[in-house]
C-alpha cells in the first residue's frame, strides 16, 4: 500500500480514538490517526487528568488544614496557585508523551492536520474489506506546544489525500455554551479557563452541578473560594440517585458551599473586575449577586459539524451520531465511538466502545455496548460513583425492589481513616437476585464501584454477593453489607 493508503483511519485522537487505533494495529490493520491539536485528546490535556491533579492538590491541602484530626501538627499552610496549576500540566504532559509513545510503538501512523470526509467507503463486509475506500481530505494545522517531546510515530505532511477502508469517528465534545452565558476567558470560564487560573477568585458562580461544575466547585470551596452553584434541575448530580444526591448537598453545604436547585441564571452583566448575575429561584423569583468569576458548567456537545457528515448524509440526532451499539453509523464503512457517539459521554465508554467498533469490523463475536454497565465517578468531595439503575429509574421501569444501605460510620477502616461520612446503597430485582444499580457516596468509591461492575457483567446474584469473602479491615466490606442488609441480614448496622 502507498503511504496514503489505509485499512483504518481514526478522526481524533482522545481515549476512544488511540485506544481504537492501537487495538485495530494489534489486529493487523495498517492504522492512522488524524489529529488537529494533542494527542490523547480533551480528557488528557483539559479534561478528567489534569482536574484529578487539581482535585489531589486541593485533597492535600484539606488533610494538611485538618492535620490536627489525626494527631498531627501542620503550620503556615499556604496556597501556590501557580504550583498547582504546573503541576497538574505536568501531569498531562506526561501522559501526553506515553500516548506517542504507545502509538509509535504499535506502529500507527499520526497524522496532523483537520480531516474532511470526502467520500465514503464501499465495504463488503467483515476482515479488512472495502472493495471502494473512503477519501479524507486533510488541511495542515499548526501543531501545539504541547505535542510530545520525544519522537512520535512517522507522522505525514498533514495536508493531503488519504483514503481508507474504514473511518472511525472519534471527534469528542466541546463545551455547551447558553446565550449570554458564553465564556470570555477573564471572567467568565469554561473548563478549559478554570483548570489554569492566575490565582484563586474570592468568590465563584458555578452554573451546573454535574461532574464537570461540581467537581470545579469542590475544588476551588477547598481552596477557599465562596463557591455558589446554581442548578436548573431539581437537585444536585442530578444524573445520580436521590438519595445519594441528598448526601452530596448536606456535605457540600456542610464545606460551605451554597446551593440553589430548581434555579437558572438568566443574565451576566460582566464588569472590570467582576460580573453581576442575575439569578431566579424555583419560584420565579429574580436577584443579582456579585462575583469575582462564573464558570459555565452546562454541559457538552458532540463535535459533529466541519469534517463532511452532512454531505455524506450521516445520521445526527440531539448534536450526536448515531450509532447501532457497534459503532456502526447509517453509512456503510463510517463509523462513531466516544462522546460524538452520544452519552455516556465518559472517557472510559468511549474506549470500550472503540474496541467493540474495531473487534466487530475484523469480524469477532462482539456485544453491544450497555450504557447500563458504564460506571460513573465524580470526583468531588466526597467522592460519587454509580452504575446501573437508581432506585427511582428501576420502579418505574415496574421492579419490584429489595434495597440495602450501609453507612460509613459503621466501618472501621473509614472510621481509621477519619473518614466516616458516606453511604453504599444496592438495588436488587427481588424476583431474580439481579443487581440492578450500584450507588456510593464517601472516601475512595471511584475505586470501589468496579466491584459492583465486575458483578453486574458476570450477572451476579444477591447470593453470590453474599457468599463472596471481603477483606478486613477494608472500605469494601460496605459493599459487602449493603447487599446484606437488601435481605435482612446485614451485620454490622
Amino acid at each position: 500500500m502507498a503511504d496514503n493508503q489505509f485499512d483504518v483511519v481514526v478522526i481524533g485522537s482522545g481515549p476512544g480514538g488511540y485506544v481504537t487505533a492501537i487495538r485495530a494495529a494489534q489486529l493487523g490493520y495498517k492504522t492512522a490517526i488524524i489529529e488537529r491539536e494533542h494527542l490523547g485528546g480533551i480528557c488528557l490535556n483539559w479534561g478528567c487528568i489534569p482536574t484529578k491533579a487539581l482535585l489531589r492538590s486541593a485533597e492535600i491541602y484539606h488533610y494538611m488544614n485538618h492535620a490536627k484530626d489525626y494527631g498531627l501538627s501542620a503550620k503556615d499552610v499556604a496556597i501556590d496557585t501557580a504550583a498547582i496549576v504546573e503541576r497538574s500540566r505536568g501531569v498531562s504532559k506526561r501522559l501526553n508523551d506515553g500516548v506517542g509513545f504507545l502509538l509509535k510503538k504499535n506502529k500507527v501512523t499520526v497524522i496532523w492536520g483537520e480531516a474532511q470526509i470526502t467520500k465514503a467507503p464501499v465495504t463488503t463486509g467483515a476482515g479488512k474489506g472495502g472493495s471502494v475506500p473512503g477519501q479524507i481530505k486533510v488541511s495542515a494545522t499548526k501543531k501545539p506546544a504541547a505535542q510530545p517531546a520525544h519522537p512520535v510515530p512517522k507522522t505525514q505532511a498533514g495536508a493531503g489525500t488519504y483514503h481508507a477502508a474504514h473511518i472511525i469517528i472519534a471527534t469528542g465534545a466541546r463545551p455547551r455554551v447558553l446565550p449570554g452565558l458564553e465564556g470570555d476567558g477573564k471572567l467568565v470560564w469554561t473548563y478549559f479557563d478554570a483548570m489554569v487560573p492566575k490565582q484563586m477568585p474570592k468568590s465563584l458562580l458555578v452554573i451546573g452541578s454535574g461532574a464537570i461544575g461540581i467537581e470545579f466547585a469542590s475544588f476551588y470551596r477547598t481552596m477557599g473560594t465562596e463557591v455558589k452553584v446554581v442548578e436548573l434541575l431539581d437537585q444536585v448530580v442530578p444524573v445520580e440517585d436521590h438519595e445519594i444526591a441528598k448526601l452530596a448537598a448536606r456535605s457540600f453545604k456542610k464545606a460551605g458551599m451554597k446551593l440553589m436547585t430548581g434555579a437558572k441564571v438568566t443574565k451576566l452583566d460582566r464588569k472590570t473586575d467582576h460580573v453581576i448575575a442575575t439569578i431566579e429561584d424555583a419560584k420565579g423569583k429574580t436577584s443579582e449577586e456579585r462575583f469575582e468569576r462564573v464558570i459555565s458548567a452546562v454541559g457538552v456537545v458532540g463535535n459533529v459539524e466541519g469534517f463532511g457528515l452532512e454531505a455524506l448524509g450521516v445520521s445526527v440526532e440531539r448534536g450526536c451520531i448515531k450509532t447501532d451499539g457497534f459503532g456502526r453509523t447509517n453509512i456503510s464503512g463510517i463509523y462513531a465511538i466516544g462522546d460524538v457517539a452520544g452519552p455516556p459521554m465518559l472517557a472510559h465508554k468511549a474506549e470500550h466502545e472503540g474496541v467493540i467498533c474495531i473487534e466487530t469490523i475484523n469480524g469477532r463475536k462482539t456485544h453491544p455496548l450497555d450504557p447500563l454497565k458504564i460506571p460513573g465517578c465524580t470526583y468531588c468531595h466526597p467522592q460519587i460513583a454509580s452504575v446501573g439503575l437508581t432506585e427511582h429509574k428501576a420502579k418505574a421501569l415496574g421492579y419490584e425492589l429489595k434495597i440495602g444501605k450501609f453507612n460509613f460510620t459503621g466501618n472501621g477502616k473509614a472510621i481509621a481513616l477519619g473518614e466516616p461520612d458516606g453511604m453504599i446503597k444496592t438495588i436488587f430485582d427481588a424476583a431474580t437476585g439481579q443487581l440492578l444499580g450500584a450507588h456510593m457516596i464517601g472516601a475512595e468509591v471511584t475505586e470501589l464501584i468496579q466491584g459492583f461492575v465486575v458483578a453486574m457483567g458476570l450477572e451476579s446474584t444477591e447470593e453470590d454477593l453474599m457468599h463472596t469473602v471481603f477483606a478486613h479491615p477494608t472500605l469494601s466490606e460496605m459493599m459487602h453489607e449493603s447487599v446484606l442488609d437488601a435481605y435482612g441480614r446485614v451485620i454490622h448496622n
